[in-house]
């Protein structure tokens, strides 16, 4: 059994992964960047990428049609959506992905690591590679799949199939109103699929403002989704090659392809959670450096999905590059600084988490969705109806939302819903991360006319 040894070894080599490998790296680390399927990970070849590049046509589609003048077709070219999509992930190429990692400093592996021991993780039981300052846990997470009568027994798409098809379905079946939902119920119906969203709640995107899940639903019915709120799957079965969708309350749905998006769960089932005497399928809990709190020593990081802390690719992009530092500083024979908001305490997992959902109109939100009970929250809402917006569309609809800490008089949350709202988010981010004080935030004039000018519109309603 081969036996080799490194500063770091990083289990998980998607963007979470890459960066906590390349930030070790750049401090002179000998680092080992294991990955089991492609390197680059989820978000390149099965989420992020794919599902923004089947959304971006439709949206600009549909905003082209809100001006006039404009000349638009009669709807979308599929094969040519799918073959720019494609090559965005590169056909699950991830040669240069490998190449990149080589030109970083670091050693790529392939093959299944697990957990072995103190600092060893064992690739597909015949490689051991020994840490000499860190492993660090990057796997990810998997599918959630509710325990509907009859689901096992047919063929559901997860989100990977849903990303990666490449024939429109006649007629779609869509469970769940989270993120994954909405965004490819909207994207297939576009592509020319009929689709069926079954959510629960009342509304989909229910840890939103309920403005911004009625005006996802009213965005998703223009495109001819039907939309099935308060509802549910009670039974599913398989009829004649189609699927057949028995709904709470007594609707029966025929569809040719289910996609189950009811949610995400941390990938340790896999990764050797018995030798840290760790259940597998929880979260690896971790401090702000980092660090997985459970397991003794100061050996053991994770960073992303797999932490449930922020499970947002940037997010955990971030706290990968924290902890690389952190590991770094603490090879060093050093201590990191570990007070909030210093370059070693990933603190924006806390306050600042922004996301946006790629829908048609789109939602762009950073920090709280609304107020705490017994917290000094104020509340505005306004229409987003400002000169820019109006150039931008016509009839354009949208709304804002600031959440005001009144004892410190900064941004404790924003959001946004709207067309092409995502550009207006880092400004909020920025806004919230950086406690601005009101009163200097309202020297920060927006551009005119641009959509920014909702950001003035919204201080002069709070009172300044």
């Amino acid at each position: 059994m081969a036996d080799e040894s490194f500063d770091v070894v990083v289990i998980g080599a998607g963007p979470v992964g890459e960066n906590a490998a390349g930030r070790a790296a750049q401090h002179g680390l000998s680092v080992a960047l294991v990955e089991n399927e492609r390197f680059g990970g989820e978000c390149s070849y099965w989420a992020c990428i794919p599902s923004k590049a089947l959304l971006r046509p439709g949206n600009a589609l549909a905003a082209a049609r809100r001006l006039p003048g404009v000349p638009v077709g009669a709807g979308l070219d599929a094969a040519k959506v799918f073959q720019r999509r494609d090559w965005f992930t590169g056909k699950g190429d991830d040669s240069s992905q490998v190449d990149w990692a080589r030109g970083a400093g670091v050693e790529p592996v392939r093959g299944r690591g697990r957990i072995t021991g103190e600092r060893e993780v064992t690739v597909d039981g015949d490689r051991v590679l020994r840490a000499k300052h860190a492993v660090v846990v990057c796997t990810g997470s998997v599918p959630k799949t509710p325990p509907v009568p009859g689901l096992a027994d047919v063929r559901v798409w997860g989100s990977r199939e849903a990303t990666s098809a490449s024939v429109v379905p006649g007629r779609l079946g869509v469970l769940g109103g989270g993120v994954v939902g909405v965004e490819m119920a909207q994207a297939w119906a576009r592509l020319g699929a009929r689709v069926e969203l079954i959510v629960s709640g009342e509304r989909p995107l229910p840890r939103l403002a309920d403005f911004v899940g009625d005006a996802v639903v009213e965005g998703l019915r223009e495109d001819g989704v039907q939309v099935h709120l308060g509802s549910g799957l009670e039974r599913v079965s398989g009829v004649e090659g189609a699927i057949r969708l028995e709904l709470r309350g007594g609707e029966a749905l025929t569809v040719d392809e289910l996609l189950v998006a009811t949610g995400r769960r941390p990938a340790t089932d896999d990764v050797g959670m018995a030798a840290l005497g760790l259940a597998a399928g929880n979260p690896l809990a971790t401090d702000d450096s980092g660090l997985v709190s459970e397991v003794d020593g100061e050996w053991l990081y994770a960073a992303g999905d797999v932490t449930g802390r922020a499970p947002l690719t940037h997010q955990g992009k971030y706290a990968a590059r924290i902890l690389g530092d952190v590991i770094a500083v603490k090879a060093r024979g050093e201590r990191p600084d570990s007070q909030p908001w210093s370059a070693h305490a990933a603190t924006a997992d806390h306050h600042a988490v922004p996301q946006v959902v790629f829908t048609d109109p789109e939602v762009a939100s950073v920090g709280l969705a609304g107020p705490v009970d017994g917290e000094p929250h104020r509340v505005v809402d306004l229409d987003i109806a400002v000169a820019g917006s109006s150039l931008h569309a016509d009839g354009y609809q949208g709304k804002a939302r600031i959440v005001v800490d009144t004892e410190r008089e900064v941004l404790v949350g924003v959001t946004f819903v709207g067309q092409d709202v995502a550009e207006l988010l880092h400004s909020a981010t920025i806004a919230v991360a950086g406690e601005v004080p009101l009163s200097r935030l309202w020297h920060a004039v927006p551009a005119f006319p641009t959509i920014s000018e909702v950001w003035l519109r919204l201080l002069e309603e709070y009172g300044l």
